[in-house]
């Protein structure tokens, strides 16, 4: 075995090795999480449902009713918002970029104000507004890139930041006009996102859109890897990188938009824990954004955790995350030249 072959077999072993401890972590967290609540079911009893034992029915309900699906909507949410903002930031060239960054979060939030005011539905009916606001959000700043002379990353920005800035008037001018007792209060509420209102029916109604959005990333992920060099070295490898880039924006932003309808809108997530699996493999591919993924997952789990046990009523999860993130977002600034 040569030099070469031995450092790529020394790679591939310590990539399993970070994935492993990563899964596991997440496997125990997971774990935790189903059991934290204000009717708390201990690890035999989870146990005991897993592998088909007996239980009470009041803990199996709780189980099956409650903790799983809340549970797996966090994960899901927690590795789908890390996948995207990692990506963001590999193909935008900027270790700041979040999901938000062509309007994703904004068009969402825009969606659900407006179904919160003028539609008066349930949550369902917010669920699918916010999703078509993030989807409308992101297909109007690829519209304004497409009218420029100049088709590059930095017109991406400049149109997300653009319809970040019309859907934030929008949502101000609505809740100038809303209802201070029933309508703004929903507003401000669902901007701080939370799980609580999570169901096995909402969890099974964004997985197609979640799976469609991943599985796109997955199958480019060598494209990926070449939109974080420029344009033109890009181009001399043969990609179509306008095409590319378009593609996984579109794929990331279903990502996104298929967790936030649900959950409301989630800050830092997307941001720190890309930063921490660069920090951990020390470079950036997509086996970091993979194990991004895991990270976000089990920081999020943790943060709904606490969410549901630091105070008699729930705290809404984005307040937790800021907590987490603000801080960490200082020390990059410390650290990033």
């Amino acid at each position: 075995m040569n030099v070469n072959d031995r450092i790529l077999v020394e790679n591939h072993n310590k990539e399993f090795i970070q994935y492993l401890i990563a899964s596991t972590l997440l496997g125990a967290v997971f774990l935790i999480s189903i059991g934290v609540g204000k009717y708390p079911i201990n690890i035999s009893d989870i146990l005991k449902i897993i592998f088909g034992g007996k239980v009470e029915p009041t803990v199996k309900m709780v189980f099956f009713s409650l903790r799983l699906p809340r549970t797996i909507m966090v994960t899901i949410a927690g590795i789908g918002l890390s996948i995207a903002g990692s990506v963001y930031q590999t193909i935008f060239k900027n270790p700041l970029a979040t999901p938000d960054i062509i309007g994703v979060a904004s068009g969402a939030n825009l969606g659900a104000a407006i179904a919160i005011i003028f539609i008066a539905g349930g949550t369902f009916t917010i669920a699918i507004s916010a999703f078509v606001g993030a989807i409308v959000a992101v297909f109007t700043a690829i519209g304004l890139t497409k009218i420029s002379k100049d088709k590059g990353i930095s017109t991406f920005v400049l149109s997300g930041i653009v319809i970040s800035s019309i859907t934030q008037g929008l949502i101000m001018m609505l809740k100038f006009f809303a209802d201070p007792e029933r309508q703004l209060a929903a507003i401000e509420f669902w901007s701080m996102g939370s799980f609580a209102g999570v169901t096995k029916e909402r969890v099974i109604s964004i997985l197609p859109f979640f799976l469609i959005g991943i599985t796109i990333l997955i199958l480019l992920r060598w494209q990926i890897n070449v939109l974080s060099l420029s344009d033109e070295e890009g181009k001399s490898l043969g990609i179509s990188v306008e095409l590319i880039r378009l593609g996984v924006i579109i794929a990331a932003t279903l990502v996104v938009a298929s967790i936030v309808c649900i959950t409301g809108l989630i800050y830092f997530i997307g941001l720190i824990a890309p930063h921490i699996g660069r920090m951990i493999t020390k470079k950036n591919d997509f086996h970091t954004t993979i194990l991004s993924g895991f990270i976000g997952g089990i920081i999020l789990i943790i943060a709904d955790c606490l969410a549901r046990s630091l105070a008699g009523s729930e705290i809404p999860i984005s307040i937790l995350t800021t907590f987490i993130g603000a801080p960490y977002l200082a020390y990059l600034m410390t650290r990033l030249k």
